[in-house]
Formats: C-alpha cells, structure tokens, sequence
C-alpha cells in the first residue's frame, strides 16, 4: 500500500523545504490544501465552484467541501507516496481524514511534527528579504543580499505578524499533537538543526 504521511510544525519549520526533497528523491506527491483547492476552483469541480463561491465572498470554505476535495484527489492518486501539508489543521478534519483514508484505500503511517521553539521561529522568519525585481529570497543572517542589492520585507514576515501566525499556529494545532500523540503515530524531528540533518532523521523514518 503507498504510504501516506502528514507534516505539521509552525510556519518557518521547514516543512515545505523537507517535503521538496521527499518529492524530488523520493517520487512522493505533495499536497497542500491551498493548492488543491485552487485546482479544483480552476479546473471547475463541482465542488471546487461550491469552494469558489465561498472564497469570492470571503469566507472560510467548510469541512465537508475541503474534506471532499481532498478525497477525489486521493482517488486519483492510487499507488502514489503522498505527504498533506496543511491539512489537516482541526481536530474535525482529522477525524474526517480518519474515515476517509479506508474508503480511497490508504492508511496513515506516520504525522510528523517539525518542532522549532517560537523565537528560532521569528529569527528565521522575521530575517527574510526578497528582491523586488527577482523574487530571489534572502535571509539577513544566512544567506545576506549581495552589495547594491535592493531588499524589501515582506509584511508577513514581520516579527508582530509572525507572532500572530504563531498563535493561530498553537491554537489550532498543538490539539491535533496531543490528538495523534494519544493515538500513537506522532513522531517528532527536532527541526531547528541544518536542513539536511533534519532530512536525515525524515528518511530514517519514513524508509
């Protein structure tokens, strides 16, 4: 059976980077709720116009249609490693996963939670720059702009608005840890080290 796995950890953790990899070495399909969506809206599902009319009146779209939309895309990937990044993201979603995993026939072999402590969080974070005419990003610290080159911060990733994504973060999240703790499928990578440690502990536990 193709393995399938869920990646939670605070934004700035890594996971997109360690999923990249998974994705170019390993053969795995990255999914990510976002994503999904904006495929179902453009390619005008039933339920991604359902999604479309929700998001053009800014609102949140509902469980049961993400829930759905994520479904008929598992149906499409049969035999596919897959990892979902960013869903779930609420103790209801999960529990919907749980059920719909069995009816695309698939099983959840692992969560894996990226841990960072908040402030190594808001340094890598609050350090980005981009450059406006590129798009190339920067990091003040690690990777600095070269001489002559115009940098600009991105608001997101201003140190108050990082704070705020934090907390949403802990809110919503830190119930699914202590969910799939209890369940006995949680494993946890230290992901404050060098990207290609953290992607060593990842390989040895997804092999």
């Amino acid at each position: 059976m193709a393995k399938t796995y869920i990646f939670l950890g605070p934004p700035g953790a890594g996971k997109g980077t360690q999923a990249q990899r998974l994705v170019e070495e390993k053969g795995f399909v990255q999914l990510s709720t976002g994503d999904i969506l904006r495929e179902a809206v453009k390619n005008q599902t039933e339920l991604g116009k359902k999604a479309k009319e929700y998001m053009d009146s800014g609102k949140l779209v509902p469980d049961s249609i993400i829930i759905g939309i994520i479904k008929e895309k598992l149906q499409g990937l049969q035999g596919k490693d897959i990892i979902l990044d960013g869903f779930p993201r609420t103790i209801p979603q999960a529990e919907a996963l749980d059920t719909m995993l069995p009816e695309v026939e698939r099983k959840l072999d692992g969560v894996i939670l990226f841990q960072v402590e908040d402030n190594e969080v808001i340094k890598r974070l609050s350090g980005r720059r981009v450059d406006p005419k590129t798009g190339k990003v920067y990091h003040i610290v690690f990777n600095p702009p070269p001489e002559g080159v115009e940098v600009i911060q991105r608001e997101d990733d201003k140190e108050e608005v990082i704070r705020k994504r934090l907390d949403v973060y802990h809110s919503q999240t830190a119930p699914l840890i202590d969910y799939y703790k209890q369940k006995g499928n949680l494993v946890i990578i230290q992901a404050d080290r060098p990207p290609q440690e953290v992607y060593n502990a990842l390989i040895n536990v997804i092999k």
